[in-house]
């Protein structure tokens, strides 16, 4: 993902602060055999998502509002300034080895397609227990939900939402059971190293994707990220959040002057 970005001076020194920081050339970062490793496959994202958005800032593009999907916030978090590319790359490593650690295999994520949160969730809850656990993790759309948990209980969900008329149940390319309580250790963990780390007011709209609301004190902002690994994304209802926002904003321009 990194060889494709633009070939772009912004771009260029995002990806050379990266390599400085991580010690590797960005050459070997997102190579098949690195992203197999949930590690990688992160720092590769945050990396990519702030290369773009200085690239299109340097093009005129700015921005009055940030979000991002997961490992997004953290790039959203450094677009608007809260901390520094450095430190991000460092948290995001350490948040990627907490959870490959706590779960080096045999679980993961899954795409149910079709199905609504008030169908889809007594399923899950049909199937959770504590030898089988699952958890609604991601809720992109209301018909695209994304679960997390043992391989063996989101098939058994999977068949369940397939039964009763889901689209498709599609495993997810990630080895860990994301945004979900399985996480609550690591999350705390990482909560801890992000105590040392040096915050900025955001100089744009911040939405938190894990609660759906607007986040403006950069404590609370360095908190949603540690915690963010292990609490289900509402990211359609950030969406309807920034929507409604832009709405406004535009309802206020377009105001005539008495």
């Amino acid at each position: 993902m990194l060889a494709d970005l633009p070939d772009h001076p912004a771009v260029a020194a995002v990806l050379a602060e990266a390599a400085d920081v991580l010690q590797l050339r960005t050459a070997d970062m997102d190579t098949p055999s690195r992203l197999r490793s949930t590690v990688w496959v992160q720092l590769c994202l945050l990396t990519a998502g702030v290369a773009m958005a200085r690239c299109l800032e340097a093009e005129g593009g700015r921005a009055d509002a940030v979000a991002g999907l997961s490992i997004g916030a953290y790039a959203a978090a450094v677009s608007a300034g809260v901390l520094s590319f450095a430190d991000a790359l460092s948290l995001v490593r350490q948040r990627g080895n907490l959870m490959e650690q706590a779960f080096p295999n045999g679980y993961g994520m899954t795409a149910i397609l079709g199905l609504e949160r008030a169908r889809l969730e007594p399923l899950v809850a049909q199937v959770h227990a504590q030898q089988t656990p699952v958890y609604l993790a991601n809720f992109n759309a209301p018909t695209q939900i994304v679960i997390a948990g043992s391989i063996p209980a989101m098939a058994a969900v999977a068949a369940l939402a397939l039964a009763a008329g889901a689209q498709a149940a599609r495993p997810v390319a990630i080895h860990v059971p994301s945004h979900c309580a399985l996480l609550d250790d690591a999350a705390a963990e990482l909560a801890t190293a992000m105590a040392d780390v040096s915050l900025s007011p955001p100089r744009m709209r911040y939405f938190s994707a894990s609660l759906a609301r607007e986040l403006r004190d950069p404590r609370r902002i360095a908190d949603d990220l540690a915690r963010n690994m292990a609490v289900p994304v509402r990211w359609h209802d950030t969406m309807l959040l920034a929507y409604a926002n832009a709405r406004a904003w535009w309802s206020k321009r377009r105001r005539p002057m008495c």
